[in-house]
C-alpha cells in the first residue's frame, strides 16, 4: 500500500498488504440505516484487518425513470455521510455530476468519486482536482483500461496527484456488461490505485421495466478474480434488505453475506501477493 493510502487510512488498523474496501449503500435513505451499514461493515473490517471507506451518495442523478428515488435532500444526505466519518473516523466517499458539485461536497467528505458516465467531462474532473480531494474515476463503460490515462493526466496537470481509478465493466449489447480483467493491469499502468466495482459491474441496464436489473450472484466471482489480478481495492455496495432498497437494490449484496465474503478473499490475498 502506497503511502497516500497508508496516511488516509492512518486512523484505522490494517494489513498493508491486504486490499482496501470501499462500500455501503448506493444512497443514502434515512440516518438509521445509514448508520447501521458503516457500523456493521466497520466492525467487520476491523476484524479482518481491511481499511475501510463508507461509500453512500448524497443524490442520484442518473436514473433509469424519472419517477425514481434520487435522494432525501442534498444537504441532509451530505451531512449524514460526514457524520458517519466523525462518528466511525472514517474516510468517506460521494459522486459528484457536475462542476458546482465539487467545491460542495469536497467541504464533506475525503474522496469524490467521478461516475462512470462522466469520466470524460474535463470540467467535473477539473473542478474536483481543485478541492485538492481524492478522486475516484470510475471508468466509462465505453472507454479502455489504457484510455482512461488521459483522465489522470487532466488531474494530475491541474496539480493533484490524489487520483484512482475504478474499473466497472463494459457494455454488452443492450442491457448488460462484462468485465475485462485486463483493464486492472492496464489500468495499474498508469501508477494509481485501482478498484474493483464489484457490484455496478453486475448491473443489467436499460430494462424496459425503467429498473436497472443485476446478478448479484456473481459478485463473489468478480471480486475474487479482481484479486487475483492485482486490484489494490474493492466496491461492494450493500444493503440490510437489498430488495426494498431504494437504488440499485438488483446487484447489491446483502449486509449480512459481507463478512463471509470478504474473509474468502482476505486468504485468496495472502495466497497471491
Amino acid at each position: 500500500m502506497d503511502d497516500n493510502l497508508q496516511e488516509l487510512f492512518s486512523n484505522q488498523q490494517y494489513d498493508k498488504n491486504n486490499f482496501f474496501l470501499i462500500a455501503g449503500p448506493c444512497i443514502v435513505e434515512d440516518d438509521a440505516m445509514v448508520f447501521n451499514i458503516a457500523e456493521k461493515v466497520a466492525d467487520i473490517c476491523k476484524k479482518l484487518d481491511i481499511p475501510y471507506v463508507f461509500k453512500a451518495s448524497y443524490r442520484k442523478a442518473n436514473r433509469t425513470s424519472g419517477a425514481s428515488f434520487t435522494g432525501i435532500g442534498d444537504e441532509k444526505a451530505l451531512n449524514l455521510i460526514k457524520a458517519v466519518g466523525e462518528k466511525l473516523s472514517l474516510p468517506t466517499t460521494t459522486d459528484i455530476h457536475t462542476a458546482q458539485e465539487a467545491a460542495i461536497a469536497a467541504k464533506y467528505v475525503d474522496i469524490l468519486q467521478i461516475p462512470a458516465f462522466l469520466c470524460r467531462q474535463t470540467d467535473l474532473l477539473l473542478a474536483a482536482a481543485a478541492t485538492g480531494k481524492i478522486v475516484n474515476v470510475k471508468k466509462g463503460q465505453f472507454v479502455s483500461g489504457p484510455s482512461m490515462k488521459f483522465a489522470v493526466d487532466k488531474i494530475k496537470m491541474a496539480g493533484n496527484d490524489f487520483v484512482w481509478l475504478t474499473e466497472r465493466g463494459n457494455s454488452f449489447g443492450y442491457q448488460d456488461l462484462v468485465v475485462d480483467y485486463r483493464n486492472i493491469t492496464w489500468m495499474k499502468e498508469h501508477y494509481v490505485p485501482v478498484i474493483m466495482d464489484c457490484t455496478h459491474s453486475l448491473q443489467q441496464p436499460n430494462q424496459t421495466s425503467g429498473i436497472t436489473g443485476g446478478n448479484p450472484q456473481l459478485i463473489e466471482t468478480i471480486a475474487k478474480a479482481a484479486i487475483a489480478t492485482g486490484a489494490d481495492g474493492l466496491f461492494i455496495e450493500t444493503h440490510p434488505d437489498p430488495a426494498n432498497a431504494k437504488s440499485d437494490g438488483a446487484n447489491m449484496l446483502r449486509l449480512e453475506l459481507l463478512k463471509p465474503l470478504l474473509e474468502k478473499l482476505v486468504k485468496l490475498r495472502a495466497a497471491v501477493i
